[in-house]
């Protein structure tokens, strides 16, 4: 068995899924959750276990399939953030179903096996054309499960947003392929980053296609200012799939980044220097448009989206900080390092807003008032999972911005410094104006709210894994150690 079979297993899964959902109606939710959550539960300890070098792939899929540190990660990660959003579309099950036309939820449980594939596929990518068919399979998916809720009008409209920004997304990136291909005649990363070491090379063509990838993957990632359509869409979307978004999503997108620019930074590169300045400028304003407007956010799911907005902004500047070594890690480790650091605590952080949607309860910062006196195990593990997001010492995600923050001092960027501490600063300002409100139970006439054995299981590991992180990294890094990046070996 290889990591390849471990990818087409999983999609096959997801479409035996709905086969068996349309040709067996009567069967319960419960059954097609449990049996997808066993399936990636699976997935993930077979590949743990299998080999790991390309030999062991199938002979056709070796030219375009690598297995190096980097792609082990992100497959893993891939695996866990769709494992969590399984059992947070279980447990949400009940008042998903009021939104659905039939009551039924088989999409739910099976295109996210689907979109775990193309993220799988996507990590190992070894040339654009591969990357641009994984990418469309998790898009496409993604349409479907952001307009899954049709009676609501809100998940509607947000189907229709992502829809037609993300096909001229697709338009955007496609183009900026080809003018790639025009410049250096190749589609694989290492045949791009030879060709762009040529001086002969044109550089006006070759700095227009990578802008335009760079553009079109920017509207994947909610960079700015490609941004505008993740508020409408995170909002109106289910909250198990906003979580799939905020995360799974974006680190697909970032792998992809993380390739690109390996290519389009890669020593000798005659577009080096323009494309790292449009990185740090992006990245700055990326940070600033997604904190200053989370300030003023009185919806806790448009606060996570505008929040996601500024930590996209945050990984394109850990991207631009190329050579990074305090820490052991490349500028694509210290990624990764962050979205493995972002996964708990945004995970954590959605299942909190999905238990109290689940409870009757609305998003908006005046259905957390008095939190803690509803259910004060409920109100302690979203106080870990802002704090963190915030970037609180001792959390996770200071340690992910400090690396960031020093990788930038390190390289000199100052002006991209300021705005990241400006936006980090506003970040304080909106977590912790949920989490007052959360403990504001001053004639606050409440009800109390319940959770189940399960819930109260999967939000305390991930408050540990944030609290661990916080404090003793290292495991994680000796992990994505850089120079452990080569092809790896069982």
């Amino acid at each position: 068995m290889s990591v390849f079979t471990i990818e087409a297993g999983l999609a096959l899964l997801g479409l035996v899924l709905l086969l068996v959902e349309a040709f067996k109606p009567d069967i319960s939710r419960r059954t097609l959750g449990l049996t997808a959550i066993a399936g990636t539960a699976l997935a993930f300890v077979l590949l743990l276990v299998v080999r790991h070098d390309a030999a062991s792939l199938p002979s056709f899929m070796q030219p375009w399939h690598q297995l190096d540190t980097l792609a082990l990660f992100y497959k893993g990660f891939a695996l866990v953030i769709t494992l969590l959003v399984l059992w947070l579309t279980l447990e949400c099950a009940p008042y998903l179903t009021r939104f659905t036309l039939d009551g039924k939820l088989a999409e739910m449980f099976s295109l996210p096996l689907i979109v775990c594939s193309g993220m799988m596929w996507m990590a190992s990518a070894r040339d654009l054309v591969t990357v641009f068919v994984a990418l469309e399979l998790v898009t496409v998916s993604f349409y479907v499960l952001v307009a899954f809720a049709r009676k609501s009008a809100f998940s509607l409209e947000a189907g229709v947003k992502y829809l037609i920004l993300g096909a001229l997304s697709t338009g955007i990136l496609v183009y900026g392929i080809a003018w790639i291909y025009g410049a250096t005649g190749m589609m694989s990363f290492e045949g791009i980053a030879k060709a762009l070491a040529n001086p002969a090379t044109s550089k006006s063509t070759a700095l227009f296609g990578a802008a335009l990838i760079l553009c079109g993957l920017g509207f994947k990632v909610a960079a700015a200012p490609f941004h505008m359509w993740v508020p409408d869409v995170y909002q109106g979307a289910p909250t198990p799939v906003t979580a799939f978004l905020s995360v799974g999503s974006k680190a697909a997108g970032f792998v992809v980044l993380t390739r690109a620019l390996d290519a389009f930074l890669s020593p000798g590169s005659v577009i080096s220097t323009e494309i790292q300045a449009f990185l740090l400028v992006i990245g700055s304003l990326t940070v600033l448009l997604g904190s200053l407007p989370a300030m003023f956010q009185t919806s806790v799911k448009r606060l996570l989206a505008y929040s996601s907005i500024s930590h996209a902004g945050y990984l394109l500047l850990a991207l631009a900080c190329r050579e990074t070594a305090r820490f052991e890690l490349s500028s694509g480790g210290i990624v990764a390092f962050y979205l493995a650091t972002y996964l708990p605590m945004t995970v954590l952080g959605f299942l909190g807003l999905g238990l109290m949607r689940a409870n009757g309860l609305g998003e908006d910062i005046k259905d957390f008032t008095g939190l803690a006196k509803r259910n004060p195990t409920l109100a302690l593990f979203m106080t870990v999972s802002f704090a963190s997001l915030a970037g609180l010492p001792l959390t996770a995600g200071f340690i992910g911005k400090l690396f960031v923050f020093l990788g930038l001092a390190d390289h000199g960027y100052w002006g991209a410094l300021s705005c990241a501490v400006i936006a980090a600063a506003a970040g304080f300002y909106y977590y912790f104006k949920t989490i007052l409100a959360m403990y504001t139970t001053e004639g606050v006439e409440t009800t109390a709210l319940t959770l189940s054995t399960a819930s109260k299981a999967v939000a305390g590991v991930l408050a540990v894994i944030i609290l661990i992180l916080g404090v003793y990294p290292k495991p994680l890094q000796k992990v994505l150690t850089s120079g452990e990046a080569a092809v790896v070996a069982k």
